[in-house]
């Protein structure tokens, strides 16, 4: 006989998203059920995603820069590295992280569940955790389910040589050669982090270029670092096969225009992507709609085809971006709990969490000359900042895209380290309606990485003296 329970808002999903939502529902005064697969609360982002990779990256710029200071005189030994000590360091930081949310979550009565849910009807869910099972009835649901890692056809299943960005996380070993299947942010990333921990890293990209969806001006900095820690980079290249050979190696045969090469690793890092955990609930028995790549149809109200369900996160659709997902799980939440509100953004900033870092934010100049939108540029070169040269970002770089006519600022780049960091100023610009004016009269601090937003706006006003610009 199974339990029938009653609440006002069921959260499905305990991401950034996920607590989000449950987290604003409840402040509105809501009873609110929030349910996820997982013993712990964060999502993929928490647990085996943004901040794992994080704390990873931070201790593979740590040994950069120790390697650039050997160059200006300070030098150290080489790096002894303790694979149990960095895991152990990792862990630490998720579990803390854990036990805040869960403690936000009891401090607002939000009532967990763990186990996996799936929908009976368009007011039911029903919950399997292990062998038992409960229904919870709902006046209105908020799906946050998430995404997990794509595969490419024809890999070996379940091989312990084959991992995914969960699996590369968990730090088992440090292989001597890895090969990264996607020159993507998470490809990237990862390969990083095991490049400075020793391991000999190669990328093979299918497209022409690394990171494709930024533009490729702010990538060149990136790659010719990436050129020098990374074994190779082959580009316009596709894994054809990966099969098992002795000792738990993996023969991977790559293609490309000059043909077939076939090698071996010890171990290979799909990264190709993600998609949204749709199939997992069972929509075919509510109203609800998906596209042709299954993500879940919203409006900017969050709301799906089903009129009190909403969805939000990486399952209702591209940027596959936890603050994006943060954002619209505050949105759902106020709609649902009867409070005017929309997903009405100019800018979702993207950032690549490499050394150096690569964001961007509004239009792209790649996507202006794909759709053939005018624009105008201000760039500033890090090579003249005083702050960059002093840490060794000369190869960095911020450049702003303005509207011809209103000199409204459209869209942001940034290559250099902290990228992330200092791109919100651009961020908050494009959502302000600022202009170059606007922005270049900002009397920024010197000498800060954050100044070069404002002197790409002098550099657009023709008002730069840390430049010059020859008059046309």
């Amino acid at each position: 006989m199974l339990k029938l329970e009653q609440v006002e808002i069921v959260v499905i999903g305990a991401g950034p998203g996920g607590y989000a939502a449950a987290f604003r529902a409840a402040d509105l005064g809501k009873k609110v059920v929030l349910i996820d697969r997982d013993p712990e609360l964060g999502g993929v982002c928490l647990n085996r995603g943004c901040i794992p990779s994080k704390a990873l990256l931070h201790i593979s710029k740590a040994i950069g820069e120790t390697n650039h200071l050997a160059k200006l005189g300070v030098s150290y030994n080489d790096p002894t590295i303790d694979i149990n000590r960095v895991r152990e360091h990792k862990n630490g930081i998720v579990k803390k992280l854990n036990n805040g949310i869960a403690q936000m979550a009891a401090g607002r009565k939000v009532k967990t569940i763990q186990g996996a849910a799936s929908f009976l009807s368009n007011n039911r869910i029903q919950i399997k955790t292990g062998a038992a099972s409960r229904t919870v009835e709902f006046d209105k649901c908020i799906i946050a389910a998430g995404s997990t890692s794509s595969m490419i056809p024809g890999v070996p299943k379940n091989h312990p040589s084959l991992l995914t960005s969960k699996t590369a996380l968990e730090l088992e070993s440090i292989p001597e050669r890895l090969l990264v299947v996607g020159g993507g942010v998470i490809g990237l990333e990862l390969g990083q982090v095991y490049a400075a921990l020793g391991a000999a890293v190669s990328v093979v990209e299918f497209l022409p270029n690394l990171i494709p969806e930024a533009d490729t001006d702010l990538v060149k900095p990136l790659h010719q670092k990436l050129k020098k820690q990374f074994e190779s980079i082959l580009l316009s290249s596709k894994v054809s096969s990966i099969e098992p050979v002795k000792d738990s190696r993996l023969k991977v045969v790559i293609e490309n225009k000059k043909g077939k090469t076939t090698d071996s690793y010890d171990k290979v890092l799909i990264a190709v992507g993600r998609k949204p955990n749709s199939h997992l609930l069972n929509l075919k028995v509510t109203d609800i709609e998906i596209d042709d790549k299954s993500f879940i149809k919203v409006d900017m109200y969050q709301r799906t085809t089903a009129k009190n369900i909403f969805a939000i996160g990486d399952i209702s659709g591209n940027p596959m971006l936890a603050h994006k997902a943060t954002h619209e799980g505050k949105v759902a939440a106020e709609v649902a709990s009867g409070h005017p509100s929309a997903m009405d953004v100019r800018a979702i900033p993207s950032v690549v969490y490499t050394d150096p870092e690569v964001a961007w934010a509004g239009l792209t100049e790649t996507n202006a000359k794909k759709n053939k939108i005018e624009y105008e540029k201000g760039e500033f070169p890090w090579a003249a900042s005083g702050r960059a040269i002093a840490i060794g970002a000369r190869q960095g770089k911020t450049k702003l895209l303005f509207d011809p006519e209103t000199k409204q600022i459209l869209g942001i780049g940034i290559v250099g380290p902290s990228a992330g960091d200092i791109i919100s100023e651009g961020v908050l610009a494009i959502e302000m309606g600022a202009d170059s004016m606007d922005i270049g009269l900002s009397v920024h601090p010197h000498p800060t990485l954050g100044e070069t937003i404002g002197l790409a706006a002098e550099a657009f006003e023709g008002t730069i003296t840390d430049l010059y610009v020859p008059k046309k």
